[in-house]
């Protein structure tokens, strides 16, 4: 190796020791984002920008190299802004709240902590300096109505008219050249395949073109050396990734390849499943704990393009570094994992599979569950819906197929504990505990789904009605006509709504 390839190989390893925060990288004074910020907001009369960013975000670590290094965006932010930098994903109540914005996410307030101006994504030294003099100049709160906002009417059942509308919009969303969804980004939708598979199952052939094609199309977002799946494609297309690979992404592909597999044994599902499942356990499993870390970086070099990167083999590749994984061992994160894990488990019967998911489940009920059956996000962080929720659907998974009464045990605790303390009055379920919180917490379609089809599941699991009103309560909010036509949650709708019914008819139970 010349002196000029050892240099530049040197330097290359010291930028991927780099920490990522922004404010670890940039001499901004960086503030957590608290009820107290917007106090002090108010009473210096100065407003607050909120800076959102994901660890494994390729186009944040460019904003902090290249935005926030600015002197002149240093300065301007110094002298006349409160400001605050918040990881994404230790933070589940902002990211709900402002995930259609993408990360970064820039959010901007007045003085009196109303929301000016929210902006999707980097921009230049330049556009930003320009932004900062417009929402200076213009303070005014933008006007926007939220769904989440509005109180539903109880419902028994998903009303016919809203059903035959979801069940349209599925059909139109589809894209039948490339598979997946009509968008330009292309990703594995996990709700929609999931839906079409269980018209497969039912006979719907066209529903079981479509699944076997939006399967084999989104294996190419799948790395072909250390498994795992990237989060998505540009450009219309599969061709296009971008390398981030998160927990959400890892898990929602890896459950649905096994269910896709257990339905039609296809070989091509099990190894995709398989792909996915082995990078789980290689690359994102604690050593120490065996409980599983969410998130691995984008780039191998901050704020670098990594695509020449991982057309390499193996060794190549190591030889240069690997992309950064979030150490965090968050609770959410790890419920979604056991759960894909449990389904890989029910589709191959592979023993290690299941043990992986149990000693992970174990860890988090050890270090994050809390006496009043909740989860923190972290030991010392956050009360929010995922974290028991899907800790919530890792454990009945668990139970279900070892049969060991302490998971239900954990499921039915978990179940009460989001009755008790995440209820809205108005329908379905808020995303964090209220009190405390710096903004109001918003009520997430995703996660409703998801809790109106755990409980439909504890339902039939233990014959306890009370499961079958906390499910129905979720759908109250999901009928609403402006989330059920939401853009991409129509599926989701109709997987919770024929769960709820096939519980309250398994039951002999009606509902209020």
């Amino acid at each position: 190796m010349n002196k000029n390839l050892r240099a530049a190989l040197a330097m290359l390893l010291v930028l991927v020791a780099l920490p990522l925060s922004a404010a670890e990288r940039v001499d901004l004074p960086w503030r957590p984002f608290t009820p107290a910020l917007l106090a002090q907001a108010k009473s210096e009369n100065k407003p607050v920008f909120l800076y959102l960013e994901a660890v494994w975000c390729h186009w944040c670590h460019v904003m902090q190299a290249r935005t926030f290094t600015d002197a002149n965006v240093q300065q301007r932010l110094k002298q006349q802004w409160l400001i605050s930098s918040v990881d994404h994903d230790a933070d589940p109540l902002l990211a709900n709240r402002y995930r259609e914005y993408g990360w970064p996410a820039l959010i901007f307030f007045n003085a009196q902590g109303q929301e000016v101006a929210k902006r999707a994504g980097f921009l230049s030294a330049e556009d930003f300096s320009a932004l900062l003099d417009a929402v200076v100049a213009d303070p005014a709160p933008e006007q926007s109505a939220r769904a989440e906002q509005v109180n539903a009417p109880a419902i028994t059942s998903l009303p016919e008219t809203l059903r035959a509308t979801l069940e349209a919009n599925h059909r139109r969303a589809y894209d039948t050249k490339q598979g997946s969804l009509k968008l330009a980004q292309k990703y594995l939708d996990r709700d929609s395949v999931e839906y079409a598979l269980r018209l497969a199952a039912a006979g719907d052939q066209r529903e079981a073109r479509r699944a076997r094609q939006t399967l084999d199309a989104a294996r190419r977002l799948i790395d072909p050396v250390w498994g795992g799946m990237y989060q998505y494609s540009t450009h219309g297309d599969w061709l296009h990734p971008h390398y981030e690979k998160i927990m959400r992404t890892q898990a929602g592909a890896l459950r649905l390849y096994a269910m896709a597999y257990a339905q039609t044994r296809r070989p091509q599902d099990l190894g995709s499943a398989n792909a996915i499942r082995d990078y789980l356990l290689q690359q994102l499993r604690d050593a120490g704990t065996g409980a599983f870390h969410g998130t691995q970086d984008a780039d191998v070099v901050q704020g670098e393009k990594s695509q020449a990167y991982f057309k390499l083999g193996d060794a190549a590749r190591r030889r240069i570094g690997v992309p950064r994984i979030d150490p965090h061992l968050y609770a959410q994160e790890n419920g979604l994992v056991i759960e894909a894990l449990v389904a890989h488990y029910q589709a191959t019967r592979d023993a290690d599979t299941l043990c992986a998911a149990t000693v992970a489940a174990a860890w988090v009920v050890r270090n994050r569950a809390l006496p009043d059956g909740r989860f923190a996000h972290e030991s010392d962080a956050g009360l929010y819906l995922g974290d028991t929720l899907y800790m919530a659907r890792a454990a009945l998974a668990l139970h279900r197929v070892t049969r060991d009464a302490g998971w239900l045990q954990v499921a039915e605790r978990a179940a009460s504990a989001m009755a008790m303390h995440f209820t809205s009055a108005g329908g379905g379920y808020l995303t964090a505990v209220a009190e405390g919180a710096a903004l109001p917490p918003p009520r997430v379609a995703e996660e409703n789904i998801n809790a109106a089809r755990f409980y439909a599941a504890l339902a039939s699991a233990t014959g306890k009605a009370e499961y079958l009103a906390d499910g129905r309560h979720a759908l109250r909010w999901l009928a609403l006509p402006e989330v059920a036509e939401a853009t991409l949650t129509e599926p989701g709708i109709l997987l919770a709504a024929d769960e709820v019914a096939a519980a309250e008819q398994a039951m002999g139970h009606a509902g209020p």
